[in-house]
């Protein structure tokens, strides 16, 4: 008798009844994408449905060889950790623009960026290199872990993926620091090699380097003189309820161009927001056990299983634990220039709110 998966049944079926989409005048804000749910409810659910939903799977090699094959009870934050790294990869290969078609035709791009998530030990950022990459923050495997920690690892992970040149920044004290984004941002010189830190072993490398660091830059052939960028902003918006003070400063990061929805949930329950609706939080909810997908390299990938079908789940806000982590994708340096514009004033609102 599989309680988990019985209990995850009970959950879904519960849930279905709160997931209609209001019938609201208010604008829905997705990703930086504002909508009418009652006159643009199809393109809506369209955006929503196109996320890569990332959830439990089961069925999986052993972790490590004999860890655990499931991560159904443990990995929900690190498949919310999956879901926010792979918005900002399908906005660099296909665009915010592109739509998921359930009768396929993806392009190739798009299924090279699945293989990225497959549960298996030699995929980019499946649960596997995760979970392992945890260990050098402190995290045990099948071990629980925060906002924070999950970025970390997703910062460590990303060096080692030479098909994106994707760059990670994790902003350390609330505090963003335009000239070492500058600086880390810009094309790496021929040559260049990307140390291993202390906690760090060739070993966790994606299969593709042949288990070892590139000696010399992968990206030192792109014409680009700014690599694309996930901007992950770890905060912490109160004690232990969100200060109100907070909630429209966070709506406003939602309504960003450059947004990549924020990872948090409630206390050891991880939830993947993408927006809201008045005062509700969207998001898409990684407590499903399915089975591991199997794909060979190179081929597409059975993808039915990584996209939530479902209307939108919603929270309200006030309901948020104050732990998260914002996520923003810029892939230019104009993107990010601009990045920086929209948040000045959204301090300035942040400001005036308080002062009230």
């Amino acid at each position: 008798l599989d309680i988990g998966t019985i209990l995850n049944t009970t959950i879904n079926v519960f849930s279905e009844f709160l997931e209609d989409l209001p019938d609201t005048d208010e604008p829905v804000w997705v990703l930086g994408e504002c909508y009418n749910a009652k006159t643009g409810k199809t393109e809506l659910l369209s955006d929503v449905h196109s996320r890569l939903w990332f959830t439990y799977r089961k069925k999986f090699s052993p972790i490590g060889g004999t860890g655990p094959s499931s991560d159904a009870g443990w990995g929900c934050m690190l498949r919310c950790g999956q879901m926010i790294l792979a918005q900002a990869l399908v906005c660099s290969q296909l665009g915010r623009a592109w739509r998921w078609r359930a009768e396929g035709g993806q392009p190739e791009k798009y299924h090279r960026i699945l293989h990225c998530f497959l549960d298996r030990k030699d995929s980019c950022y499946s649960i596997h290199q995760m979970a392992q990459m945890g260990v050098g923050e402190g995290k045990s495997v099948g071990e629980w872990y925060g906002p924070n920690t999950v970025a970390q690892v997703l910062k460590k992970l990303a060096l080692f993926d030479d098909w994106n040149s994707l760059a990670v920044y994790v902003s350390m004290d609330n505090t963003v620091v335009i000239e070492d984004i500058s600086t880390r941002l810009r094309p790496r010189p021929c040559g260049w090699q990307e140390p291993f830190t202390s906690r760090e072993t060739p070993e966790q490398a994606c299969s593709h380097t042949d288990g070892h660091r590139a000696t010399t830059c992968p990206h030192s052939q792109s014409h680009s003189d700014w690599r694309p960028l996930l901007l992950v902003i770890p905060l912490r918006m109160g004690i232990n309820h969100i200060n109100p003070v907070y909630i429209q400063a966070l709506k406003e990061c939602f309504k960003m161009p450059q947004s990549c929805g924020v990872l948090g949930g409630k206390p050891n329950l991880a939830y993947y927001f993408i927006g809201f609706v008045g005062e509700e939080l969207i998001y898409l909810d990684p407590h499903t056990t399915q089975s591991a997908v199997e794909a060979e390299a190179g081929s597409g990938v059975d993808d039915q299983s990584y996209h939530c079908l479902r209307s939108p789940r919603r929270m309200k806000i006030t309901n948020l634990d104050p732990s998260v982590a914002l996520g923003f994708f810029c892939k230019s340096e104009d993107d990010f220039d601009s990045w920086c514009n929209l948040v000045q004033q959204v301090r300035v609102i942040h400001s005036s709110h308080n002062c009230m």
